[in-house]
């Protein structure tokens, strides 16, 4: 709802009303002015009541209309039956932000829903801005303001910082911001957005994205109702410079429409919405602890240009398991130069100082070993980040002050780098460190993912963001065509398919076949039919004009036993090529997200190893070919064990233009596929060999 005013109100306001306060602090109505009186908030706190004078020692008021001004922001905490008229109330007073606690509306079924809107539609009247229903509530710990009901305050307040925090769910968001209290970050905005009758989980990213003091952003969704908006708001986040980390819920299953396309079988909603999250520089986090590792390091403001890890261990054991995980995620740990590691086993003979760099327990008793070698790989390896396993040693009060005295230094001397320890023992002498400016884990692997999330935001930070390549015209048929006249609609558009004709006799399918050359491929025409070779309406490797006939009696047969009502619209005669690597490109209409491009190699690595990419369209050709070195299975396409490489450029191309045809196809658009594509060797072309658009029937 653009038209209204911004949400300043809900998170910085100079003045709150709370409609239904309570004297009790344990109570939904006065939980709020208990904790804004304890945190010295600095703002007016105007309690609403009809059956108290004061409520918590503060002067209260029997109605809104009796409200000294028009506060900021108002709290309501009413039964749901009371809510519109309080909303009025507030509004005729001139209020323009509402929190509202009250459940009992959308959450409750179709009564709720229409409930719901119409206080929506009495808000807007008003230009009020609505928080909720059914919300938690918010807080912004630098102004010690608290308009939230949370039992969470009760184990302790947030810490101010750089943190904020955006949840659609109140008690996880909650649940967020006291996992940041308990690891000390600081996190000074939660928003728990309830319902999003109004304000949604994207109002809160856009207004931390605008804000001068937070610089991270971490936000939890089950549901993304306007996805123009969202998306939007996680771009402004981007262009600050502020990372999202995204945590979303309910990864369902496959949807409805995965029967009638192949490709809706490998794109189901969560791997969707993190293709499309991600392609807007959202970082998807799957768990409220990687969220916390990711936004601890990311509230250093540190991102490496070099996306790199150099491992300075005590313990062989330990540069092991951190070398094995950083090779896992794809976390570069080049080895040292040579004359780096030449000198340092000048300087410890029995060190291996190639990456990791064991330094052994010798460090022990010289810590200067451990200045050493850290400034080798800063200086000479150049990593982006370097992580320390010094476990106990680290944690000992007794070496504390040595090991900053050697690492300090280094911090100083080179602040575009990442610093972290591995380190265990009395918390407030690993505190130290953080204050320090050195990070500080106790697992490496999380140490290591941590860092690797760093280092490529760093290096995507050197990109520029690319500009989205226009939809193509496309102009779709009232129904799904048949093949022939879906390769020549994709054909219109740029994306070649192998020779062919289509045909509605035998005799018209040889000539066609002598015409083109053999080996050839026979195949049904049926809009009825998306999958042939299921019903054997697909016949391969037909070498004279003798097995084009009989191919052409056998599919009649098959499809008139197993697909006797399909409408038959002839035969498609197609030259077989051969030589190529078989691959699998399509689109499937996301209902929240639109068409969402996918990429893979065919045969058993789409089938078992789902191994494909996936973007919304539409996209250029770069980011086409980033999609297709993308999968693990790129070295085949790259030319493996003395295979040539196929044209990978060809394949960019058609993958490029098929996202711009699905840009441009409308929301009739259910699916494509083209599978098998075939890329040819290097300098050859790629061809789609099989097409389907499958369309929502309907006028054009």
């Amino acid at each position: 709802m653009t038209s209204l005013p911004d949400i300043d109100g809900l998170l910085a306001p100079k003045s709150v009303a709370i409609i239904g306060a309570s004297d009790d602090p344990t109570r939904i109505g006065g939980r709020p002015i208990a904790a804004m009186l304890r945190s010295g908030y600095k703002g007016r706190i105007l309690p609403v009541n009809p059956k108290r004078e004061t409520v918590q020692g503060v002067p209260c008021y029997a109605s809104v209309a009796d409200l000294p001004e028009a506060p900021d922001a108002a709290l309501i905490a009413v039964p749901a039956k009371l809510v519109p008229e309080t909303i009025t109330a507030l509004g005729e007073k001139g209020c323009k932000a509402a929190t509202l606690f009250s459940a009992g509306f959308a959450e409750t079924g179709a009564d709720g829903e229409a409930a719901q809107r119409d206080l929506v539609a009495l808000a807007a009247q008003h230009g009020l801005r609505l928080l909720g229903p059914n919300t938690l509530g918010v807080y912004n710990v630098d102004i010690g303001y608290y308009g939230t009901f949370s039992s969470s305050l009760d184990t302790g307040y947030p810490l101010p910082g750089n943190i904020g925090i955006a949840s659609q769910s109140g008690a996880f968001g909650a649940h967020l911001g006291a996992l940041a209290r308990d690891r000390r970050l600081g996190s000074s905005i939660l928003m728990t957005t309830g319902n999003e009758a109004d304000i949604s989980v994207a109002d809160a990213i856009r207004w931390m994205a605008e804000s001068d003091t937070t610089q991270v952003i971490c936000a939890y969704m089950e549901a993304i109702n306007d996805a123009p908006a969202f998306l939007a708001a996680l771009d402004a986040a981007r262009a600050a410079g502020k990372p999202v980390f995204a945590l979303k819920a309910g990864r369902s299953a496959v949807g409805s429409q995965a029967a009638a396309s192949h490709t809706a079988s490998l794109t189901g909603d969560a791997a969707v919405a993190d293709a499309v999250l991600e392609d807007h520089g959202a970082i998807v986090v799957r768990d409220p602890q990687t969220m916390m590792d990711y936004a601890y390091v990311a509230s250093k403001r540190v991102f490496p240009k070099s996306h790199s890890l150099g491992v300075i261990t005590v313990s062989g054991g330990a540069g092991i398991v951190t070398s094995d995980e950083a090779e896992r995620i794809g976390f570069p740990m080049p080895a040292m130069p040579e004359a780096a590691q030449s000198r340092l086993k000048e300087i410890l003979p029995y060190a291996s100082p190639a990456n990791p760099l064991d330094c052994t327990a010798q460090a022990l008793n010289d810590p200067s070993l451990l200045e050493t070698f850290t400034r080798a790989a800063l200086e000479e390896g150049g990593y982006g980040a370097i992580l320390s396993f010094l476990t106990y040693v680290a944690g000992s009060p007794a070496l504390c002050e040595t090991i900053l005295e050697a690492t300090r230094p280094l911090r100083e001397a080179y602040p575009d780098r990442i610093i972290a320890f591995c380190a265990l023992g009395d918390p407030e002498v690993l505190r130290r460190y953080d204050e320090a400016g050195i990070l500080v884990f106790d697992d490496p692997c999380r140490a290591a993912r941590a860092l690797d999330m760093a280092c490529r935001l760093g290096a995507a930070r050197e990109r520029a963001v690319r500009e989205r390549p226009g939809a193509l015209d496309v102009d779709l048929p009232s129904a799904t065509p048949n093949e022939a006249e879906a390769q020549r609609l994709l054909g219109e558009a740029g994306i070649p398919a192998a020779p062919q004709d289509a045909v509605k006799s035998a005799e018209a399918a040889t000539a066609a076949a002598d015409r083109m050359g053999y080996p050839v491929v026979l195949k049904i025409l049926s809009p009825d039919i998306l999958h042939k070779s299921d019903i054997g309406a697909v016949r391969l490797n037909l070498g004279d004009a003798d097995a084009v006939r009989e191919a052409y009696a056998a599919i009649e047969e098959a499809v008139a036993k197993k697909a006797p009502a399909a409408r038959i619209e002839g035969m498609l005669v197609a030259k077989q090529l051969s030589g190529g690597v078989e691959c699998l490109m399509g689109v499937s209409r996301d209902p929240t997200f639109g068409p969402v491009a996918v990429f893979g190699l065919g045969g058993i690595f789409v089938e078992i190893l789902n191994d494909v990419a996936m973007k919304p369209c539409p996209f250029d050709e770069e980011t086409a070919r980033e999609m297709i070195l993308s999968i693990r299975g790129a070295g085949i396409l790259q030319g493996a064990r003395g295979q040539a490489p196929a044209d990978i450029d060809a394949l960019a191309r058609m993958l490029s233009k098929l996202s711009r045809f699905a840009a441009g196809a409308g929301e009739r658009l259910v699916s494509i596929d083209l599978n098998p594509v075939v890329a040819m060797p290097e300098g050859e072309g790629a061809f789609a060999l099989d097409a389907v658009i499958e369309v929502e029937e309907g006028a054009k």
